[in-house]
């Protein structure tokens, strides 16, 4: 097989594929969406028949990959971090089921927030749902462990969890593929699963609870033998224990420093029991080096004492943002070369919503109308519009989770805010908005609703969504909006005028209306003339 340059989220894919998958589900969300964009390029997966459409929401996928593992086939379903918070009941649930064919979710973590709410570590997933983990250290180290992650589901009946993070799934290596596998055949219907372990009923679920700690000792012997997880030899009396991606940086330190440390590298959990020990009983001090919360860092503490352990607790290393080699060195005690800009070449530049978006037409004439209201908050939501919060527009003055503009709404207007206006994107609401707007019917609460609809799922690249295709209206009349209060306006500077008009009669309404602002998004408009 010939070697390729490609990304951390490519080695993922294309490691998928040759495992024999026939099915990859996900949600677009940075920086997990190149997985499933690759799959879709692939011919090699095109010829398979292998199914990468995007679903709904993270919850719908991982529910969708499982069912494909209950008929015995592979499946990879693929999401960011603060995506397996909307996947979570699905995905706990499924290491009590257990599963058929191998089922593989790759979480990809975003630490220092690049894209992303918060830094949350998706390792804490895993060990609540005590399945195991792997958290490769390099592009190549990923395909392989990819590959082996499937046969690793099947051996132990449950789903693995494989970790990366924002530098390693978006950074370029060399990769070299092994020879693909044939697909699963369809389970046949005798051989199925049995009802008793995925019908969760209180006396089903303590059996399959009992199963899956009876499932530990094996999983931990797994990860003691794994490749993941090696010793470095040394003889400092500092060691470092390196986790994932961590592990780079650590060598680097190593080599450029001419160190003698100890290192263990972590790459698949639970960590390590013996060859932890191993380390603690030859160093007098240990730096866990963890990109993310830490999560090693609080366990060995338990095990070893505080006195032992550096890491993010005791201020070694900084407790938010990504690591770097010069953070290491610091760690170490070493001095590391200061970074100093170029003074007058690089400028803070805070983003913008693109010229000629159609965000920008919205939000001039939604602020036209709360100028003339005293309460003047608007909820919002995730998306390219979230940048409505910065000036000139400053239109916009929340964004928590996907889907909370048109509840926080609710809840302020059951409350007594008036105006209670939500601002949310097309992919957005049917992600996780509907629900929102049901609970909003339900109470005739009087909220204002504003679709931004741009016909595609714009901050992540231009991805299809359940949205896609102008069938929003049918949605929203289908859940139970007043078709006198369902308004469609376009969102263009010849049009300010009408659309304050119809912002200005909606947001008056005691009761639920919803306002559709639609206008394609500008880039995917250019990139669908220039594919026609």
């Amino acid at each position: 097989m010939e070697r390729q340059l490609l990304l951390g989220a490519e080695a993922v894919a294309l490691a998928a594929i040759d495992a024999g998958i026939s099915g990859a589900y996900a949600y677009p969300g940075t920086p997990s969406t190149e997985i499933t964009e690759f799959v879709q390029r692939s011919g090699e997966a095109r010829q398979r028949g292998v199914r990468s459409a995007w679903s709904a929401n993270e919850k719908t996928a991982y529910e969708a990959a499982l069912g494909m593992s209950y008929a015995g086939k592979r499946a990879l379903v693929s999401m960011k971090h603060v995506g397996l918070n909307v996947a979570a009941d699905a995905f706990i649930n499924s290491a009590l089921t257990g599963v058929g064919g191998g089922l593989v979710l790759c979480v990809a973590d975003d630490p220092s927030m690049h894209s992303s709410q918060n830094e949350q570590d998706s390792r804490i997933y895993g060990r609540m749902a005590m399945i195991p983990i792997l958290e490769p250290s390099s592009q190549q180290e990923l395909y392989d462990a990819v590959r082996e992650a499937f046969p690793l589901s099947e051996s132990l009946s449950l789903p693995v969890m494989v970790r990366i993070t924002t530098r390693l799934s978006h950074s370029r290596a060399g990769v070299l593929a092994r020879e693909a596998e044939p697909q699963r055949l369809l389970t046949e219907p005798g051989s199925l699963p049995p009802a008793e372990r995925f019908v969760l009923m209180p006396a089903n679920a303590r059996r399959q609870y009992r199963h899956l700690i009876g499932l530990q000792p094996e999983i931990e012997r797994l990860a003691e033998e794994s490749r993941l997880n090696r010793s470095v030899g040394g003889t400092s009396e500092t060691g470092v224990m390196a986790c994932g991606i961590a592990y780079n940086y650590v060598m680097e330190v190593r080599e450029r420093y001419g160190l003698d440390l100890p290192v263990l590298k972590t790459g698949q959990y639970p960590a390590p029991r013996e060859a932890a020990r191993e380390l603690f009983s030859r160093c007098r001090r240990v730096l866990v080096a963890e990109e993310g919360y830490p999560v090693m860092e609080e366990l060995l503490r338990g095990f070893f004492g505080n006195e032992k352990i550096l890491g993010r607790l005791d201020g070694t290393l900084p407790r938010t943002g990504e690591l770097d080699t010069d953070i290491i060195a610091r760690a170490l005690g070493l001095e590391s070369a200061p970074f100093e800009p170029a003074p007058g070449i690089v400028a803070p530049r805070p983003p913008e919503l693109c010229r000629g978006c159609g965000h920008r037409d919205l939000f001039d004439a939604l602020n036209s109308v709360m100028a003339e209201h005293s309460y003047q908050s608007v909820f919002s939501d995730i998306g390219c519009y979230t940048l409505g919060a910065l000036p000139p527009f400053s239109a916009i003055h929340t964004c928590v989770d996907m889907g909370a503009s048109i509840t926080m709404a609710k809840g302020a207007a059951d409350a007594g805010l008036r105006p209670a206006v939500a601002v949310i994107g097309d992919s957005t609401f049917t992600h996780s908005g509907m629900t929102g707007l049901l609970d909003a019917l339900n109470d005739r609460s009087a909220v204002t609703l504003i679709i931004a609809d741009n016909d595609t799922t714009a901050m992540t690249g231009g991805q299809d969504s359940a949205a896609t295709g102008n069938r929003l209206e049918t949605i929203c009349l289908g859940l139970g909006v007043d078709a006198g209060h369902l308004r469609v306006i376009v969102p263009l500077r010849s049009r300010l005028k009408e659309n304050i008009t119809v912002l200005r009669e909606e947001i008056a309404y005691e009761g639920v209306s919803v306002v559709i602002a639609r206008r394609v998004c500008v880039e995917e408009a250019a990139r669908r003339k220039k594919n026609t």
